[in-house]
């Protein structure tokens, strides 16, 4: 018997029906991938599972162990969630509670499903930490959502979500966030626990080769409908739907044109140090240091593209942010020879040389400024002597160029908030709010993260048609190798703080001196 069966399932929202008659089932210790394109409805079908759209109107059935969720009270509910079936959500930062430590969210889970509290409850949470692969958790259960990298963040969501050793968990990209060898810790972590406790996973994703290498089953959906279902590997070799034989060949293409002479960027020694809280009673007194960069030096010439890899917490954000003159950075940073040290008004004209792409969309879009305002605000800023018909049709135009438009038209997302897309489409939001001012330089950071395949290919071939058109320069921050293959003319390694390797692409991926390098490459080869 089934654990989870979901039949002819529908959500719509006023007049508007997102999700269309969809039907799968998923068996105790099952793993079922769930995929398809931005806005094709899988998360929004995931939510549904756990009636945790208010807004939503919904028909058809989901029985989870013999009872039909949307026919329960609120107090059912609140016994099943968190408890029998838990949820893994896809922005980690705003999942997380940025006014308490990641040690209080785990326990209070486990005060309110398991009845620990004090120091068992503690321990417990501590463990969690470790189970997902946090360095020092000791100390890290004390750290604030900010205080933690990006996969760091996700790697505590997980560990709460698996606190409570629920029979159905529900990952909605849960290794969007994570570099490639502790995304495949992760996953066979929770193959273990799978097998362990015979708990069910339904994974969210649009990652194709994680599907290829963990998924028993995938369901594909296309505009709210389920297409094709079936066994992952007869499904990956033999589909039989257009559209998943489309998601399969979006795999990012190489397409370069030679770099040109000259300097847009350079680092000289660059270091980045943050107080480090001590154990025990010391710490009251006092703060240690902890080193995030250590003395790397870089050069990025016009037109170029230089790949920075590495896991969670080597330092490759921090880098980015002391390029990007946002954190305090010891050592020499110049933009077109211009260092970040000059007055206000000339850092103001580098701000508009270099521009950036943040990791997590949603945090760095502000929730109350509609489409039109965001994408547009840097130009109130930089071109103040455009009017507003101008900004607009600037506006428009950047939508345009990330493909991010409704029925082939951009002016009827104008007036839309942040939270009312998905998040590959918030994710290309932030790129057309980046682009949107032409800068020379563009920090991405994990650019392609929360994209679907063949988003990810447009986007892409948008950045490599802007660099050939405009001789745009990139530092690409990711853990995708695919991505760095397919857009990097060099490629530096980072491994604690430190640079462990650098060269050009073809020399540190394919002939690598550097066994930590060649991991995080056959970590990445599906």
């Amino acid at each position: 018997m089934s654990l989870l069966e979901v039949k002819e399932l529908c959500v719509a929202f006023g007049a508007r029906r997102v999700v269309d008659r969809v039907s799968f089932s998923l068996d105790a210790g099952g793993k079922l991938a769930l995929v398809g394109e931005s806005g094709s409805g899988k998360t929004v079908t995931a939510l549904s599972l756990l009636r945790l759209l208010d807004a939503a109107r919904l028909s058809g059935e989901v029985i989870f162990g013999g009872k039909d969720v949307l026919q329960c009270s609120a107090a059912e509910l609140h016994e099943l969630r968190g408890s029998d079936i838990a949820m893994i959500f896809q922005e980690p930062m705003t999942a997380l509670n940025p006014v308490y430590t990641v040690g209080d969210q785990i326990v209070e889970t486990l005060q309110l499903h398991k009845g620990l509290r004090g120091a068992p409850a503690h321990a417990a949470a501590v463990a969690a930490l470790h189970r997902v692969g946090i360095a020092d958790p000791d100390l890290r259960v004390h750290s604030y959502p900010h205080q933690l990298s990006g996969g760091q963040r996700q790697r505590a969501l997980i560990a709460m979500a698996l606190a409570c050793d629920p029979k159905l968990l529900i990952a909605d990209e849960p290794t969007t966030a994570l570099d490639l060898t502790v995304r495949m810790q992760i996953l066979e972590l929770l193959d273990r626990l799978r097998s362990d406790t015979g708990m069910a996973l339904l994974l969210i994703t649009h990652d194709l080769n994680l599907v290829r290498r963990f998924a028993d089953h995938v369901a594909v959906m296309e505009r709210g409908r389920l297409v094709e279902q079936g066994i992952t590997d007869q499904v990956m070799r033999r589909p039989q739907h257009p559209y998943t034989r489309k998601l399969i060949d979006s795999r990012p293409a190489r397409a370069l044109v030679s770099a040109g002479e000259g300097l847009i960027a350079a680092g000289r020694g660059i270091s980045v140090e943050f107080p480090k809280r001590l154990p025990g009673i010391i710490g009251w007194f006092r703060s240690g240091k902890f080193m995030a960069v250590q003395d790397i030096d870089f050069e990025l010439s016009p037109g170029e593209t230089l790949g920075v890899i590495g896991e969670s917490g080597s330092g490759k954000t921090t880098l980015a942010l002391a390029v990007l003159g946002l954190v305090a950075a010891h050592g020499d940073i110049r933009i077109g020879g211009t260092p970040w040290s000059v007055g206000p008004g000339e850092r103001r004209a580098l701000r508009r040389r270099i521009q950036v792409v943040f990791q997590d969309p949603l945090s760095s879009l502000s929730p109350r400024l509609t489409l039109e305002a965001i994408v547009g605000e840097g130009l109130e800023i930089h071109e103040p002597a455009l009017d507003a018909a101008q900004r607009r049709e600037r506006v428009i135009e950047a939508l345009y160029d990330v493909g991010l438009t409704e029925n082939d038209a951009a002016e009827p997302l104008l007036h839309r908030y942040p939270h009312e897309f998905s998040g590959g489409q918030r994710q290309r939001i932030a790129i057309a709010r980046a682009l949107i001012v032409r800068p020379q330089l563009l920090v991405l950071d994990e650019p392609t993260s929360a994209l679907d395949v063949t988003v990810q290919k447009l986007v892409l071939q948008l950045l490599g048609g802007l660099q050939r058109k405009y001789g745009l320069s990139y530092i690409l921050v990711t853990h995708d190798v695919d991505v760095v293959r397919a857009m990097a003319h060099r490629v530096m390694v980072m491994k604690d703080g430190r640079v462990i390797e650098s060269g050009p692409l073809e020399q540190v991926l394919g002939n690598s001196k550097s066994g930590y390098t060649r991991r995080l490459v056959e970590a990445g080869v599906a």
